[in-house]
Order: structure tokens, then sequence, then C-alpha cells
């Protein structure tokens, strides 16, 4: 039981020892400036509970992303340590290739974490009919590497798509061009990488979105393809509703 549990109407001793309360996931962040819009990760307004914030200095989306985040482990582990010293008791990322460091945080923190969306590949694939699998539309396909998949226990044929050919989403988020952004044309973007993956895979039965900037798009994507879809928000609030089971008296 958390210590603010305790400090209920019941009781007269409210409970302390840290700074904040009532958060109990913390989330990691890129160090970015594009405009992160209601569904995205990075804006507070997506979740229907409360999180705690901490960016990552010099952890940009091209690190990450292109460049598989060599060097940035020791200041992902600093940050998590951080969020979990102010009171998260869990921690997830907003970037789906930070998978690679699923293994190493969880250790580092000893609390729960859930660096990546690719993780709820083996749990939806489990609820496809035969002949059916999980397809991936990720922000960058070049760079989604093996090491990537294996670190959420996504098999290694799993179609993926990406955003890179198209003409706004992937300029922005990943090669931060500019600080603003065309709605229309990175849904546009989105929709067209998925519509792309089920067009050369059509045993593909449901569609997991790798990247945390995605949830905006993801009812375009299933109205587009009539598949189910999955992003960081669907783990998220899987995830959330374990730390705060919900009452039913």
């Amino acid at each position: 039981m958390t210590d603010e549990a305790r400090s209920g109407p019941a009781s007269r001793i409210a409970r302390g020892g840290r700074a904040i309360y009532g958060v109990p996931l913390g989330i990691l962040m890129l160090e970015a400036r594009f405009p992160r819009i209601p569904g995205d990760m990075g804006n507070g307004t997506t979740w229907p509970f409360p999180v705690l914030y901490h960016v990552v200095t010099g952890a940009s989306p091209e690190k990450v992303v292109l460049k598989g985040a060599a060097g940035l482990l020791p200041d992902f582990v600093a940050a998590a340590r951080e969020l979990v010293r102010l009171g998260a008791e869990a921690i997830t990322t907003n970037c789906g290739f930070l998978s690679l460091f699923q293994r190493e945080l969880a250790a580092a923190v000893n609390v729960p974490v859930a660096t990546s969306s690719l993780m709820q590949v083996p749990w939806v694939q489990a609820t496809l009919p035969p002949g059916k699998r999980v397809g991936l539309v990720t922000v960058s396909a070049a760079t989604l590497t093996p090491a990537h998949l294996e670190a959420a226990r996504v098999p290694l044929d799993t179609p993926v798509a990406g955003t890179e050919n198209g003409r706004e989403f992937f300029r922005v988020l990943i090669k931060a061009e500019k600080d603003d952004m065309d709605v229309e044309l990175a849904r546009q973007d989105v929709v067209e990488a998925a519509l792309d993956l089920v067009a050369r895979h059509p045993d593909v039965g449901a569609i997991v979105l790798e990247c945390t900037n995605m949830p905006p798009y993801a009812a375009a994507v299933q109205q587009a393809t009539g598949l189910p879809v999955y992003d960081i928000y669907s783990l998220i609030t899987w995830f959330h509703a374990g730390l705060r089971p919900r009452s039913f008296g």
C-alpha cells in the first residue's frame, strides 16, 4: 500500500517521505521541440491520470532513432532513478526505440518498466486467428533493428512499414527541420505507411504503432485498414491499471 493510501479519510496520520504524491507513473522524455498535440505521449492532456515527466538532456530523436541511442544509457538510468526518487512507482519512455534499454532500466530502478509499445506484440499475436500476424508501423523502418525487436520479444520476421518517405511526420519528428507541424500531412504519412504494410502483407491481422507520437492518428489507421490498432496509449493505460486497480467496493 502506498503512503498516500494509508493517509485516507479513516486515518488521522498523513505519511510523508518524498516531495510528490499521487503520480505513480514516470515518463522519460526525449529532448525535442516539435509540437506535442493531444494524443501525443508528451502532452499531459493525453492521459486520464496524472503522470510525472523527466526530459533526458541530450537524448534527441535523431540520436535515439537513427543512432541507436549510443552512449545514452547512463543518462536514462539517472533520469529513471530521479523519477523513482520523486515518487514514480513505474517507468515508461516516450520512444519505442528505447526497447534497447528495457532490461538495464528495469534492473537499475527496481520498479516495473515498460520502455516500448513494441512489448504488446506477443500479447496482440495471441488474440489473432491462425494465419494472421501482427504488423508494425514505425517512424523509421530502416533503423528498427533486430536488437530492438528482440529486446521487446518481437519475432524478427514481423512485417514493418515506416514513415521515412512521407512528407511531414519523419521530417519534423526525427530530422527536426522545423518546430511546427502540419497535422493533416502527418496523419496521412502514418495512414499511408499502414496501408503500405497491409498491402505488402495481407496476413497482417492487427497493427502496433511503435512511435509514441502516433496515437493521435491511431483511429485514422484503424478506419483506413479495418484492423485493430495498438499503440503506447493502449500499453500505458493497461500498465497504469495495475498500479491503481479500480476498486469495485
